[in-house]
């Protein structure tokens, strides 16, 4: 019989048990688009009102939307009515007070509330960095076992967002990050799979970055991998794990995003599906918010609606099912 963890997975994938959603969980950093487009600082409703826009004319093309509770409510309720609901749990960004980037839940939610919301399931995004030390990591160990044991409480759906750094080096787009990135996120993967955290979906980096790849790269000189050292790196993290994965756009273009998933499925990684965002709808802000709502929504319609059709195309040939993931856990 199926629980209510495998059917908010289910609600969240598309006819062939693909993830494709739609990800404008973004609150500090959209802000800070919309006000650059706008001239001015962005209001809660002129944020709210795009991702109402974003909403109402990419999901029905989209398998879900991630939401958060703070903008995101009416762009619920405007959903494609086969779209699924996943929602953002966490404060955007991350204590800059201290070291080690700790996380920290919306004071005014929890997963009841969440679900009581509509969500079919919650997301977690956590800042890690495997090498930070015991003393940190520890921490953030027990913060999301406590996470993953409220969500079993609510026979709910976690979603855990990982994205990787260095302690020693915020330079995460250099080329000196790129040579550690494959380590950092294939033992985080290996890490948060683990039973004890009770996560059902990871959403995770690709474990390189694409454009030091040979063949990708700019020039010999940007080299970090080959590209077999990369598809054994993608290989490597797909073994790392037996549950259901998603890969996040991490902000790149949408043509490097679907090369990414190309590249993976070539190199043998059983990725489930993606949640992406800024690649599908970053372009459409300045005529949202530099010109019109009604220039903003043309573009959606056109430009934003070829993006995720285009990804579709990609996901349905590179993709693979939830399905047998779905069956170990019942």
């Amino acid at each position: 019989m199926e629980n209510g963890k495998i059917r908010g997975i289910k609600a969240l994938s598309d006819k062939n048990g693909v993830i494709s959603a739609l990800a404008i969980d973004q609150r500090g950093s959209l802000k800070k688009m919309i006000g650059a487009a706008s001239g001015h600082e962005a209001t809660q409703n002129e944020i709210e009102d795009f991702k109402v826009a974003i909403s109402s004319e990419l999901t029905p093309y989209a398998s879900g939307i991630l939401l958060d509770p703070e903008y995101g409510i009416p762009a619920a309720r405007v959903r494609d009515e086969n779209a699924g609901l996943l929602v953002a749990y966490e404060k955007t960004g991350y204590d800059a007070t201290e070291p080690g980037r700790f996380p920290d839940i919306l004071d005014e939610w929890s997963v009841r509330k969440l679900k009581e919301l509509g969500a079919d399931a919650v997301k977690f995004l956590l800042y890690y960095d495997v090498d930070e030390g015991n003393q940190v990591n520890e921490r953030k160990h027990a913060f999301i076992q406590r996470l993953g044991d409220e969500c079993k409480a609510e026979d709910m759906p976690f979603f855990l967002e990982l994205v990787s750094y260095d302690a020693k080096n915020d330079d995460v787009k250099g080329k000196e990050y790129a040579a550690v990135k494959p380590h950092k996120v294939i033992e985080m993967t290996k890490e948060f799979s683990k039973p004890e955290y009770g996560v059902d979906v990871l959403k995770l980096e690709v474990p390189v970055n694409q454009i030091y790849v040979e063949g990708f790269a700019e020039n010999a000189d940007d080299v970090v991998y080959s590209k077999e050292e990369a598809a054994k790196y993608y290989k490597e993290q797909s073994d790392a794990t037996d549950l259901p994965f998603i890969f996040l756009s991490a902000g790149v273009s949408a043509e490097l995003f679907q090369e990414e998933l190309k590249f993976a499925h070539e190199a043998g990684s059983k990725f489930n599906g993606v949640l992406c965002g800024r690649a599908t709808w970053r372009n459409a802000i300045e005529p949202f918010a530099g010109e019109s709502e009604e220039v903003g929504r043309k573009w959606l319609q056109t430009q934003g609606k070829k993006n995720i059709e285009d990804l579709n195309e990609v996901l349905a040939v590179t993709a693979t099912s939830v399905e047998e993931k779905l069956q170990k856990m019942m």
